[in-house]
């Protein structure tokens, strides 16, 4: 039977990560070990409500302000979402001192890199996936993202 050891700082360290974030889960690897923490996110359904016979109708409002529209609100939906392929981290720029790869308003060509996702020391290029006009970004330079988090918005 081969005994494991484990890094207890280390894992106490990325549990930390993890609630500073509010991402689900963090891997590192090094030479030979491997470290993963992940926690379940759990939703909890309300208990039911029982209400008195209401005998007025009355209007239903809306979530949402009505000048608003629904896109606005919650970018995930908006059908020019471009959405993260990977956890990792965003950055707009190649680097610090260098300019963002394309400013929010600028007219983008499928395939041009917009941003680059950090992952696992691995700088991943994130190319525009249509042409259009890039009308903003979701995250902001040096942000963590999760898989399917909104990145940009191309329309």
């Amino acid at each position: 039977m081969s005994h494991m050891l484990v890094d207890k700082e280390a894992i106490r360290a990325l549990a930390d990560i993890l609630t500073e974030t509010g991402l689900t889960e963090i891997e590192i690897v090094e030479a030979d070990s491997r470290i993963r923490v992940a926690r379940n996110v759990t939703v909890q359904a309300a208990a039911p409500v029982v209400s008195a016979p209401v005998s007025a109708v009355l209007p239903v409002q809306s979530a949402a302000p009505a000048n608003i529209p629904a896109k606005e609100l919650n970018p995930a939906l908006h059908p020019g979402a471009v959405p993260s392929p990977m956890v990792g981290v965003a950055y707009l720029t190649p680097d610090p001192s260098s300019p963002p790869f394309v400013a929010e308003g600028s007219q983008v060509a499928a395939g041009q890199t917009i941003m680059l996702i950090e992952a696992m020391k691995t700088f991943n290029q994130i190319k525009a996936p249509r042409a259009g006009v890039l009308t903003k970004f979701c995250v902001t330079s040096g942000e963590p993202v999760e898989f399917g988090a909104p990145l940009a918005i191309i329309e």
